[in-house]
């Protein structure tokens, strides 16, 4: 069973949401330390965080960045703050996804179940054995190993969210792994918005269009940070695609 770490000052909302996390068979537990979370979350060991913006001592976005120092399990905001900034915040803090307050409980379950299904259910990238590669004109490596995609030398390692290029490595959130995944395994073609937003939301209709850019604008940051700053291209009205120019040519080293 899947557990569930709430962290939400109100008492009252959240022992409806660990009812509720319970009611569909998962394991929660409601923070209560609020001025150092963080032994109580590593001791509890969740697969998904669901988090308020407002705290006491600290704010949401705060705990985010904490989190994923450690992890990149999903995060789940949750807030009375409706304004498209505070989800941007939200987004560009590490966060997943954000509902706002009052809660539509079904609508909670149904992004809850989304995003377990993507980290480990369903959707999640399947782990296997490195066996042969396959190069195609592109120059692009399908590793057999489905955990692993590789264009031009740069490396997706699916299974723990990390890129690598010339022995670089930067860690990835899960969502920026989708991204990077997607947009990597068709080199040199456009890979639409419509596209992104399905592979990293199942509810497309409740995510602004946005978030997308956010994810984007984060994971450009991350290749820049090993040395790739241009290579994800915008095709303005259409979509996003990966320079077929080998990868770090005329870039300086």
């Amino acid at each position: 069973m899947y557990r569930v770490f709430i962290i939400e000052d109100d008492m009252k909302i959240a022992s409806i949401l660990k009812s509720k996390m319970e009611q569909y068979g998962y394991i929660s537990e409601t923070a209560t330390q609020f001025q150092e979370l963080m032994p109580e979350l590593l001791a509890f060991d969740p697969q998904l965080v669901l988090l308020d913006i407002n705290l006491p001592y600290f704010d949401g976005y705060y705990w985010c960045r904490q989190i994923r120092t450690r992890s990149s399990l999903p995060i789940i905001f949750i807030s009375a703050r409706s304004g498209e900034m505070d989800q941007v915040m939200a987004i560009e803090n590490g966060g997943d996804d954000y509902i706002t307050k009052p809660i539509q409980l079904e609508l909670l379950m149904a992004k809850v179940r989304s995003s377990l299904r993507r980290a480990y259910g369903e959707y999640a990238p399947m782990i296997g054995n490195v066996t042969t590669e396959q190069s195609n004109s592109d120059g692009y490596e399908n590793r057999q190993d489905s955990s692993v995609l590789s264009v031009h030398g740069l490396t997706l390692f699916m299974s723990r969210n990390e890129l690598e290029w010339e022995k670089r490595r930067v860690e990835l959130t899960k969502n920026e792994g989708l991204l990077a995944e997607c947009i990597m395994r068709k080199p040199g073609q456009i890979v639409s918005r419509e596209q992104l937003l399905e592979a990293l939301w199942d509810d497309v209709q409740f995510v602004d269009d946005n978030t997308l850019t956010v994810n984007v604008t984060r994971l450009r940051k991350k290749l820049e940070e090993i040395g790739l700053p241009k290579i994800i291209e915008t095709i303005r009205g259409q979509g996003y695609k990966l320079s077929t120019v080998p990868l770090g040519e005329g870039e300086e080293k």
